[in-house]
């Protein structure tokens, strides 16, 4: 399946609703990177995470902050934060504004990468994407990121699967959380190798 050949927007209104319900179907879109120099990424999402009210795992549980605002924010923007002081990690808000809600994306795959990234036997094409701190590398992402809508004409933007595009998604628990692990609130593309944990 060419990623590449189907072109529908991912509209804030297909977000608004609770994560749990919209990272499921998140997986198999691609979100779109279009980078200064006009140059656009596109990977296919085939892992995500989500994270909502009362989850003890989630930026909002305990209070608003400056950090986590954008989650209070209306569906359809990104939400980008630092972990271990220098990985960066990309999350879509959904729900309705007021509802702190989000999914993070865990894993692209990418059908090509422009010339500029070098592969390497260590490196290759399926795993440059495996994981929320390795994404946000190749797309370029960091914290000057955070809260843009998510539309084109943006740096970031979705857009929907293909119609025909049925994945086969399995259902699991959430990876390195000290709290709110019991949630089985991670979904990820079946035998994919762009998987961050298999």
């Amino acid at each position: 399946m060419n990623i590449t050949k189907y072109t529908q927007i991912v509209e804030p209104s297909w977000l608004e609703r609770p994560s749990p319900q919209v990272a499921p179907d998140l997986v198999g879109c691609t979100m779109v990177r279009q980078l200064a120099d006009g140059q656009i990424l596109r990977g296919m999402i085939v892992e995500t995470e989500a994270y909502g009210p009362n989850d003890p795992a989630c930026h909002a549980y305990r209070r608003r902050t400056a950090r986590n605002e954008v989650m209070f924010g209306p569906a359809g923007r990104s939400y980008v934060y630092l972990i271990y002081g220098r990985y960066y990690c990309l999350n879509i808000v959904t729900d309705q504004e007021s509802v702190p809600s989000a999914v993070l994306i865990r894993a692209l795959q990418f059908e090509s990468v422009p010339s500029s990234i070098e592969l390497s036997p260590v490196l290759k094409l399926a795993r440059i994407a495996a994981g929320p701190g390795k994404l946000c590398q190749i797309l370029q992402i960091d914290l000057s990121l955070n809260a843009q809508v998510l539309q084109i004409g943006q740096p970031l933007w979705l857009e929907h699967r293909h119609p025909q595009f049925a994945p086969d998604i399995v259902q699991t628990t959430r990876i390195g959380l000290s709290q709110g692990a019991d949630l089985p609130w991670r979904w990820y593309l079946r035998n994919c190798p762009a998987v961050s944990k298999l």
